[in-house]
């Protein structure tokens, strides 16, 4: 199993790469905004408890949000990996996540950052702002906020991965393809190791 984290600020295209890279590598792409409205609509216990902490205005705890990505493990064990989009945000997170892929007997694979100017976010942001309606895309002030927010608490987790050297930075300027084949690449080389690195009979179970 091949799991990858694509890591990036917001507007740096982490949604429109996800798609294509699912597509292409068969992986299930695991947002924590999705499972959590997905446990609540299904009304599970977790999501029960989810709405809980929602409804109080209160942050989901990380031990529920893995419990979620637990389920989603076992409720998917034959593709080819996962894509991790919007976790782990955290150190913390980031440590669990790793222990509850220790005990699945998969690990992350590769963290793929990818680089935007900030003028260059902004820009985005405010054009997607004016197509989808959303409040926090159209006001510079909370774009702004929302960029400085990730680069104090959320790019930090980089520094966790960068310790077992998983990051790899893309650069996130350029047309849609040319930052899909620059992904690409990165995971097939990463995949190359993988093979190479791994005994024959553990690379079977890999791919």
């Amino acid at each position: 199993m091949f799991n990858i984290i694509l890591f990036g600020p917001p507007g740096s295209g982490k949604g429109t790469q996800s798609k294509n890279l699912v597509i292409k590598y068969g992986l299930k792409h695991l947002s924590t905004g999705d499972l959590l409205r997905s446990e609540i609509a299904l009304q599970t216990p977790l999501g029960i408890e989810a709405k809980n902490f929602i409804d109080k205005g209160q942050l989901v705890p990380d031990e529920v949000v893995i419990g979620m990505i637990s389920t989603a493990l076992e409720t998917n064990p034959d593709v080819a990996g996962f894509l991790f989009d919007g976790f782990p945000r955290t150190d913390a997170q980031a440590e669990a996540l790793d222990k509850l892929l220790h005990l699945k007997k998969t690990s992350i694979a590769v963290m793929l950052a990818l680089d935007v100017s900030e003028n260059e976010l902004i820009k985005r942001l405010l054009h997607r702002g004016k197509s989808s309606g959303r409040s926090d895309d159209v006001d510079e002030t909370i774009i702004r906020s929302r960029i400085h927010e990730y680069e104090n608490k959320t790019k930090p987790v980089a520094d966790y991965y960068r310790r077992f050297n998983k990051v790899v930075h893309i650069k996130g300027e350029g047309s849609v393809h040319e930052i899909f084949e620059e992904l690409c690449n990165e995971i097939d080389n990463r995949k190359k190791k993988v093979s190479v690195n791994q005994p024959s009979s553990i690379n079977q179970s890999l791919y």
